[in-house]
């Protein structure tokens, strides 16, 4: 068996978990999160507990269950602290500002880029060179920092563009002559 999945996701108090037949919900006060069920897995909550097994002995049914915990447990961190994304922007005059669910990019083009949030997803500028996201759901999260950061990518000679704040660059040396 998967030793992931093995692992119980223990429930903090303030989170109420749902097991229907088709999927689970978990909700608490960063939100609501629902995720639909795999036939692979069986699920079951023992007083704040919840544990994954295989429902045979597949491969897939093992992996998936590992798959299942970690979905969850992704979750449940989710409603109760949240995930976030720091972005950085290199470049001179590359700037950005968050008004509301909207976010305005200056990164070199000729017209200003503009990116509206998804529900759930709030976004911060703390500085004009730093974009914060943050949300409950942690795929939405990193999808919409890698959105934001295929605007305009990091490239290979100045290190120019919107990374990640912990991304390292390796800048490659100009040709010679």
């Amino acid at each position: 068996m998967s030793r992931v999945g093995k692992m119980p996701v223990s429930v903090p108090e303030g989170v109420e978990v749902a097991i229907k037949q088709d999927q689970i919900n978990v909700k608490g006060s960063g939100g609501t999160l629902s995720l639909s069920l795999n036939a692979l897995v069986k699920i079951t909550n023992d007083a704040g507990k919840l544990t994954f097994e295989p429902a045979n002995e597949s491969r897939e049914a093992n992996a998936m269950s590992g798959t299942m915990r970690q979905l969850v447990n992704n979750m449940v961190v989710g409603v109760t602290k949240g995930f976030e994304k720091r972005l950085n922007l290199v470049g001179v005059g590359y700037k950005a500002q968050a008004q509301g669910a909207k976010l305005n990019l200056t990164v070199g083009y000729s017209h200003p880029v503009n990116k509206d949030m998804p529900a759930g997803i709030t976004v911060a500028t703390p500085t004009p060179t730093e974009v914060v996201i943050k949300g409950a759901d942690r795929q939405r999260v990193g999808q919409v920092a890698a959105e934001i950061r295929a605007i305009r990518p990091p490239e290979p000679y100045k290190g120019k563009g919107i990374r990640y704040s912990d991304e390292k660059i390796t800048i490659k040396e100009t040709k010679k002559k």
